[in-house]
């Protein structure tokens, strides 16, 4: 058994490879890495969860061990979200975070992602000594002066939102919203802080269960039929919804459209540049929309592309470089954030568009499209059989001149492999760093042509 940081942190099936006797391997190697960077005796780092089954249990076994290696807990009370941790990472000047969370993954699966003390999810280098430590099952000496404290991270990270949400004009719209927690730790966070503004939060799946309905707690468009039918039957503002951890975000506009990932982080980009007047670059994912290209260039602002993997952006925004930096698989943050992804900031800067222009999303994309022309995006999985992984790489490293009779103009190798076609279109395969999946993304300029085009990829990489 190999454990392996993906781009997120490590998952397993709880019972399967999470359980207690690696959550302890874990710990140990994560305490084993702290050791060589510390600075000051005891050092601080923040212990928290989410919602998922026996999540409270683990992070109290790697509190016990961390003080016992001589380190300051700050220990979370409740069901934390993931940028929540990470604000507290920062104003209380923690070494790190350790945060047992499996994000939108299906119920069965827990996970550890380790924050550095930037609030940032640790970079390839850092978790590379991290599986090495815990391949040679290391264990950091035990120091005296460890202790737990019990921690709530909600009111500085709710108090941080109100100095970078334009609440005040949220308000004076006075609109009426929906809000999903997906049983998550969303829930007493998003529909909180409007309420402490005044406004009207209908809220759904706002109580713990560690199913989740029986399904993966991701704000995906198939997930949110009751969010969709409490915007349209009560004439709502917006619906909102969150991931299990917070950190990705779903929002159903008034009419009852879901609007993708893609699509907010373009449209918002964009409100950002127009309502804050922020002049730097924007950065995107290599597997997300090209409309984000477009805004950049019509706004004037350079473009990025990092990798998959939400620790990219963040050192991006840590560098004051991007005004926002977003991945289609719905994770944003923006300029003086921190740099990590934040749903619940997401949801708040929707609703603030829609209160200051006055304006629906949907009449928000329009007037966009207008301006610099629509892009269809979309993704599948094909599963990754013992078969598809043996030719796998093989299949990425070959350079085709055509994929289906479409001439590819460039190849990218940022991450995956990306085929840029000569008509504008793009396919991008990559295996997913989480989940055993090899995902295809493509974009077209439309949406029968999109269709075609994941085919084509689906074809391309069994043939």
């Amino acid at each position: 058994m190999s454990i392996r940081f993906g781009t997120s942190g490590w998952r397993a099936i709880i019972a399967d490879e999470f359980n207690f006797v690696n959550v302890r391997l874990v710990t140990e190697g994560i305490c084993s890495y702290l050791n060589q960077i510390l600075c000051d005796n005891p050092a601080t780092l923040i212990i928290g969860h989410d919602s998922r089954f026996m999540g409270e249990k683990f992070a109290g076994i790697a509190a016990e061990i961390a003080k016992q290696k001589g380190f300051r807990v700050l220990l979370c009370q409740n069901p934390t979200p993931t940028p929540t941790i990470s604000h507290a990472i920062r104003i209380e000047k923690a070494l790190g975070g350790i945060n047992f969370t499996a994000s939108h993954n299906p119920p069965e699966y827990q996970g550890i992602k380790f924050s550095t003390a930037d609030g940032a999810p640790a970079l390839p280098e850092v978790t590379e000594q991290i599986e090495e430590f815990v391949q040679n099952k290391s264990k950091a000496a035990e120091k005296d002066g460890g202790s737990i404290e019990e921690y709530d991270a909600r009111p500085n990270y709710l108090d941080d939102l109100k100095t970078k949400i334009r609440f005040d004009q949220i308000a004076a719209a006075k609109g009426r919203y929906a809000y999903d927690a997906l049983w998550g730790t969303g829930r007493g966070y998003l529909d909180k802080i409007l309420r402490d503004n005044g406004l009207q939060v209908k809220t759904i799946h706002d109580w713990r269960d560690v199913t989740f309905g029986g399904r993966s707690p991701e704000p995906g468009e198939e997930h949110l039929d009751e969010l969709r039918q409490a915007v349209t039957s009560k004439g709502l503002s917006l619906g909102l919804t969150t991931d299990g951890d917070g950190d990705r975000f779903g929002v159903i506009d008034s009419n009852g459209a879901f609007i993708s990932p893609n699509e907010l982080i373009a449209l918002l980009s964009d409100y950002l540049a127009e309502s804050r007047g922020w002049t730097q670059g924007i950065a995107r994912s290599v597997a997300t929309t090209h409309l984000v290209d477009r805004v950049a260039e019509n706004r004037g602002l350079k473009l990025y592309e990092t990798p998959v993997g939400f620790k990219f952006i963040g050192e991006l925004i840590n560098k004051g470089e991007i005004i926002l930096g977003g991945e289609e698989s719905a994770g944003l943050s923006i300029k003086g954030h921190y740099p990590e992804k934040d749903g619940i900031l997401a949801c708040l800067l929707a609703a603030e568009a829609v209160a200051a222009r006055g304006k629906s999303l949907t009449e928000q994309l329009n007037e966009l499209y207008s301006r610099v022309g629509k892009l269809e995006s979309g993704r599948i999985g094909v599963k990754l059989t013992d078969e598809v992984a043996k030719n796998l790489k093989e299949k990425l490293a070959q350079e085709p001149s055509e994929i289906a009779g479409r001439k590819i103009e460039k190849i990218n190798r940022i991450d995956g492999v990306k085929f840029i076609f000569a008509d504008g279109s793009w396919m991008l395969m990559r295996p997913s760093g989480t989940e055993p999946l090899v995902r295809i993304y493509a974009e077209s300029e439309n949406t029968n042509d999109l269709e075609v085009l994941l085919e084509q990829g689906r074809s391309y990489l069994l043939a």
